[in-house]
């Protein structure tokens, strides 16, 4: 009796070990901090009239903003992030996919070049593969797939997979529909190349990165979209007739479309991020929406509602987290007019427009923000609290 009463507690005990062991499958625990509070920024460098990295660190540490992304390895900005403390992401862009999809040797080629002889005083913390590429350029769709796998699999051998969170942000082009909101389902003939990219992301543990642009959803039909609805301003809202949730902005929509493609695929735990979202100041004449005005609401209500850390009418325990677009002004990006005025920042440092940065110079200042000292040390737990 005393030994079947000894097993009995035995095996309870070993459930109980199940149960609370962190196993899961192969699933891997997100790297840390990869994103810390809600706002990050879009550093892109397609301008022939940017600061340096050095004073745009600078200025990156004056506005509290914590969370970097860039569009590529440049090894100025690897080297002025140094000792910062700041979240950088850094990139593979997509014309070495496949490049990346063919051989493995590459993905780490490119990680020793490039990630280890920084990632001890620079503080990568994660690696976007490809932008927007599903719905997009169908002949990268497959290389992409490659590319991600063989760059998870570097990041392993090299011991940086438990360091650095891995991704690739996708457009609003992947989605078949995306109203209402709880409608939303991925494209059928892009999840051949979807799936895999979910099953991995969800085993290591990789959120979801959409960019999400009530701006373009407005430039598009500004005849059926409410303008204060895009501008998260006080507005009547949409109610989703299939789960009677109320949404008082369209970026939260969007977040919310992203979550119900996901749980339609079957990935019910994956969180979704915003990779970009912002709002030009110009564009054609002809074009509603893009101005100083509406660029500045935007991002001054999402720079508060971002702040808050709080949920989406779906997931309202899971705080949002978005990088905004963009950084500068960029005069030699191409394509659409609006694309060369998202920047928060003029090239020489000033603001654009006013959006509750603290101490920096309006556009109409005569004196350069990056021409005055530093009077504020910003510590890192200062720095950690943003």
């Amino acid at each position: 009796m005393g030994r079947r009463r000894c097993a009995h507690w035995m095996l309870l005990l070993f459930c109980c070990l199940l149960l609370t062991s962190p196993s899961h499958g192969h699933r891997h625990n997100r790297p840390a901090d990869a994103f810390v509070g809600g706002y990050g920024i879009n550093y892109g460098r397609i301008a022939n009239n940017l600061p340096s990295p050095d004073k745009v660190v600078e200025l990156l540490r004056r506005s509290k903003i914590r969370n970097v992304k860039i569009y590529n390895e440049d090894h100025t900005v690897l080297d002025a992030f140094k000792g910062t403390g700041l979240n950088l992401v850094i990139a593979v862009h997509n014309g070495l996919l496949n490049a990346f999809a063919a051989n493995e040797s590459v993905a780490i080629d490119w990680l020793n070049e490039n990630v280890q002889p920084y990632i001890s005083q620079t503080r990568i913390v994660g690696i976007t593969v490809g932008n927007e590429v599903l719905g997009g350029d169908p002949s990268l769709a497959a290389p992409l797939v490659g590319a991600v796998k063989n760059m998870y699999d570097g990041l392993k051998k090299l011991h940086l997979d438990d360091k650095i969170e891995l991704f690739t942000p996708h457009s609003e082009a992947v989605f078949a529909t995306s109203y209402p909101p709880s409608a939303c389902v991925f494209k059928e003939e892009i999840m051949v190349y979807m799936k895999p990219l979910l099953d991995l992301f969800s085993r290591i543990g990789s959120p979801f990165y959409v960019n999400a642009y009530p701006f373009l959803a407005y430039l598009t039909d500004p005849g059926q979209i409410d303008i204060n609805y895009a501008l998260f301003q006080p507005n009547p809202g949409v109610v989703d007739p299939n789960t009677s949730l109320h949404y008082d902005n369209m970026f939260d929509a969007q977040i919310d479309a992203a979550y119900a493609a996901l749980q339609a695929a079957g990935y019910n735990d994956m969180e979704v991020r915003v990779a970009e979202t912002g709002w030009a100041s110009s564009g054609d004449q002809n074009q509603a929406g893009p101005s100083v005005e509406n660029a500045r609401t935007y991002n001054y209500n999402l720079r508060k509602r971002l702040f808050l850390r709080k949920g989406t009418p779906l997931k309202p325990k899971i705080p949002v987290k978005a990088y905004i677009f963009a950084l500068f002004n960029e005069n030699l990006k191409n394509g659409d007019p609006t694309e060369k005025h998202y920047g928060l920042f003029n090239p020489d440092g000033r603001i654009s427009y006013d959006i509750g940065y603290s101490g920096l110079l309006p556009s109409s200042a005569p004196a350069s923000l990056l021409s005055i000292k530093v009077s504020i040390y910003f510590s890192p737990i200062y720095l950690f609290a943003h």
